[in-house]
């Protein structure tokens, strides 16, 4: 079985590994994670790979949503080995958060704080997730780090703050994994009834329904009307520039084109996805 380290100490041979963060509740989609880690770490000399699991409070705007986020550590572990995994790193509070310990400053980059995009609906949920990344890449120290696209804003986010506090850690992409009917694997999904899993299956009609127009403020319309009629409560459903997530009507697109994005609750259930806009 993968080596399960909680304290600090241990890392110390996992210097230089592929890291895969996660909050744990592991699903084909981290799975897909691992894997690519695991390849990425097989080209350079004795690379090996690291995957993080750690609920991180300071993420959370509700205690509820925090208390109630799916926990199954021993499976993790056991599916985290079997996609290539040579460790589990699981952290307790006190190893994160040191007690005593000052946090260093963070400065949010830009694409943080678009208008009316995540920030907007979970205001202080990217500096939450600035300063556990933060604390993961200067304990694992590691050469690289996976994170998958379906939290489009949060790759951003993370790549821009690594940029200028872990200059030397690349961060890899993975393209999102979905289910039969096109959902976005989501640790989240096991917190769906029925009802609302069908119900949930809208998001990603509504994205491909974007893909079909080539005006950006048609292809909101029709992620709103297809949202709507399938009984979601929307957060935003918006197509922005896919690097800096600025409205078109003011960057325009760069060379990454633009991005579809949505957020919406099924039954409460919060569920993000995105995917490129317009069709290539």
């Amino acid at each position: 079985m993968a080596q399960i380290i909680h304290d600090a100490e241990s890392l110390r041979p996992y210097v230089g590994c592929v890291l895969v963060p996660t909050m744990g509740a592991l699903h084909e989609g981290h799975i897909q994670l691992i894997r690519k880690a695991a390849e990425a770490a097989g080209v350079g000399a004795l690379r090996r790979t690291l995957v993080s699991v750690y609920v991180n409070p300071k993420q959370f705007n509700e205690s509820s949503d925090f208390d109630s986020y799916p926990r199954s550590l021993g499976q993790d572990v056991v599916s985290a080995q079997r996609a290539g995994a040579d460790a589990v790193f699981a952290p307790t509070d006190d190893v994160i958060y040191p007690l005593g310990e000052d946090e260093p400053d963070i400065v949010l980059p830009h694409v943080a704080q678009q208008p009316k995009l995540e920030d907007a609906f979970r205001p202080g949920h990217f500096e939450g997730v600035c300063r556990v990344v933060d604390r993961l890449f200067a304990l694992t120290k590691p050469s690289a780090a996976v994170f998958g696209e379906k939290d489009w804003q949060q790759l951003k986010v993370v790549r821009a703050m690594a940029h200028v506090r872990h200059p030397r850690v690349e961060i890899i992409p993975c393209e999102t994994v979905r289910e039969s009917d096109g959902l976005a694997m989501s640790s989240r999904n096991q917190l769906l009834d029925a009802r609302a899993r069908a119900s949930a299956g809208a998001i990603h009609q509504a994205l491909k329904a974007a893909r079909e127009e080539k005006d950006a403020s048609a292809a909101e319309e029709r992620m709103r009307h297809v949202l709507v009629d399938a009984g979601l409560e929307i957060e935003y459903a918006c197509v922005r520039d896919a690097r800096s997530l600025l409205p078109p009507d003011q960057a325009g697109f760069g060379q990454e084109g633009g991005r579809a994005l949505i957020a919406a609750r099924v039954q409460g259930v919060r569920l993000i996805d995105n995917i490129a806009w317009p069709a290539i």
